[in-house]
């Protein structure tokens, strides 16, 4: 009797331990099944991300687009650029203040931003260590596109009594911050009619305070380079009347010799209140990038802002085309950005 349930007692451990041994092995395999569920889907996320990689642009998730002060045309054409940049590429791109085309170049080169409105002279003199970058010539900094006349406006009121580059001698005349696009402008100017710093009592305003110390009376006349119509002297002429002195012919054309980046513009009456056209001179505006951004970000860039410029509701943006969109550069180009005019010049 004791043989038997002994055999019975070890005949159900044995089934016991068979029961055991087949739930562990199901558990086995369901987490098998559970691995083999997953790695497809880790390969899924693998793929995708291998595909957005392909808009990441390196890993780029922000631009910084440097412009001017708030009462240029810089700025407001930054804020445009900023949100077609953004739409078209996925990476967000805000319009920066600043000190304009000198520092903007020199930001550039210090990596304090990634896209910056210059001049074209400005550009030229950074790139190769003259002027106001004497000793500090910029190596980082390429270019993505020209953009439209610069014109450089000598502002003054209809009452000054300055009607020519003569009578500002003696005056308070703003031109701009030393080593800025304006400065560079005013002194050039200043030379070719005869004149220097040392004539006029020089004031380094920006626009806003330029026009706001003319409307004042704190000063008599301003230098301004900025595409045309610019807010600053819109609001100056809201409250009271202003003048533009104009750069004539024979000036104009002796300018442009020895400084050929130069080029003859006009100011169209209607502008400003103006009831002539004035006659003046202009240098080109231009983006210019880090050389450090990717060929294919800078590409994405370029299109976005001149595939687009039907959505660039500044009244500049009318001469913001892709077929002149290297006009006037004379700094080395962005390989993202030729890749582009190449594109749509051929």
């Amino acid at each position: 009797m004791f043989k038997k349930n002994k055999l019975l007692f070890l005949t159900m451990v044995s089934i016991l331990l068979l029961v055991l041994a087949a739930c562990s092995s199901d558990e086995d395999s369901g987490k098998n099944t559970d691995k083999d569920t997953e790695k497809p889907a880790d390969s899924t996320a693998d793929t995708d991300a291998g595909s957005t990689g392909e808009l990441d642009f390196e890993g780029q998730k922000y631009l910084s687009i440097l412009t001017g002060g708030t009462q240029g045309t810089y700025y407001p054409l930054g804020g445009t650029f900023a949100d077609l940049i953004t739409s078209d590429t996925g990476v967000k791109t805000t319009a920066e203040v600043s000190q304009a085309s000198a520092a903007n170049m020199t930001a550039l080169q210090n990596g304090e931003g990634d896209v910056a409105f210059v001049q074209t002279d400005i550009a030229y003199y950074g790139t190769n260590g003259t002027l106001m970058f004497e000793g500090q010539t910029i190596d980082n900094v390429s270019a993505l596109g020209a953009l439209y006349p610069e014109t450089v406006q000598l502002v003054t009121l209809t009452d000054s009594g300055i009607k020519t580059f003569a009578d500002l001698k003696g005056k308070k005349v703003s031109v701009g911050a030393p080593g800025s696009g304006t400065y560079a402008n005013a002194e050039q100017l200043l030379e070719i009619h005869g004149l220097t710093m040392d004539d006029i009592k020089a004031q380094n305003l920006d626009f806003g305070e330029s026009t706001d110390g003319i409307q004042s009376g704190q000063i008599d006349a301003a230098f301004i380079t900025a595409g045309y119509p610019t807010g600053a002297v819109e609001a100056l002429n809201a409250t009271k009347g202003v003048h533009i002195v104009p750069v004539e012919s024979d000036k104009a054309a002796e300018l442009i010799a020895k400084y050929p980046y130069y080029a003859v513009d006009a100011i169209p009456a209607g502008t400003y209140g103006l009831e002539t056209e004035v006659p003046a001179v202009s240098v080109g505006a231009m983006l210019a990038v880090s050389k450090d951004l990717s060929e294919d970000l800078v590409y994405a860039m370029t299109k976005a802002i001149y595939d687009n410029t039907g959505k660039i509701g500044h009244a500049k943006g009318e001469f913001i085309k892709a077929e002149t969109g290297l006009d006037g550069i004379g700094i080395e180009v962005h390989p993202g950005a030729q890749k582009y005019f190449d594109e749509v010049n051929k």
